[in-house]
C-alpha cells in the first residue's frame, strides 16, 4: 500500500533557504518604509534625517497629502529635484496608495539622478487610513484609524 502525500499550494515550491530569505527580506526594507513608520519618524521632533516627496498630480496634493512633504510631480523630476532636494538626505516618495506605482516611477526617476531612495508602502491612501494628519487647499484634516489597517487603542502595532 502506498500513500500519496499532496502538497498544498503553499508549499508547491519550497520557501527559500533562511539566508536567501534574509537577503531578500533586507533589500525589501532598504526600498520600502512603511506609513506609520515614516509618520513616527515625523512626529518624533527634530531632523527625521530624510524628506518625504508626493509625486502625484498637483489636483491630487490639493486634495490632501502629508504635512511637511515636498509636492513634486514624477515628470518634473528630471528637471527639478536638484533644486528642491539635497542629494545628502534620503528621499521616501509616496503616491495614492498600494494600487498606484506612482511612487516607484519617483524613486526609479530620483536613484537615476543620484538621491538615496525608499518607497512609501501604502501611500496617501494607508497614510489617512491609518489615522494621521493630513492637509488638503482647504486646511489640515484627520480621520479615525481603519481598524483593519492600525491598532484602535495602541500607539503602533508592535511589529
Amino acid at each position: 500500500m502506498t500513500t500519496t502525500t499532496q502538497v498544498n499550494s503553499v508549499l508547491r515550491t519550497p520557501p527559500a533557504t533562511p539566508a536567501a530569505a534574509a537577503a531578500y527580506f533586507a533589500a525589501g526594507l532598504a526600498f520600502h518604509a512603511d506609513v506609520s513608520d515614516v509618520a513616527a519618524a515625523l512626529v518624533a521632533g527634530g531632523d527625521p534625517g530624510f524628506v518625504v516627496l508626493d509625486s502625484r498630480s498637483t489636483a491630487s496634493w490639493d486634495q490632501g497629502h502629508i504635512p511637511g512633504a515636498i509636492h513634486l510631480p514624477t515628470a518634473l523630476i528630471p528637471e527639478q529635484a536638484e533644486q528642491l532636494l539635497d542629494k545628502s538626505v534620503p528621499v521616501v516618495t509616496y503616491c495614492w496608495g498600494p494600487g498606484c506605482n506612482g511612487a516607484a516611477r519617483a524613486a526609479l526617476a530620483l536613484a537615476q539622478l543620484g538621491f538615496q531612495v525608499k518607497e512609501m508602502l501604502g501611500g496617501f491612501e494607508y497614510w489617512v487610513r491609518e489615522g494621521f494628519a493630513y492637509e488638503t487647499w482647504e486646511g489640515a484634516g484627520k480621520k479615525d484609524a481603519d481598524p483593519l489597517t492600525a491598532p484602535v487603542d495602541a500607539e503602533d502595532c508592535g511589529c
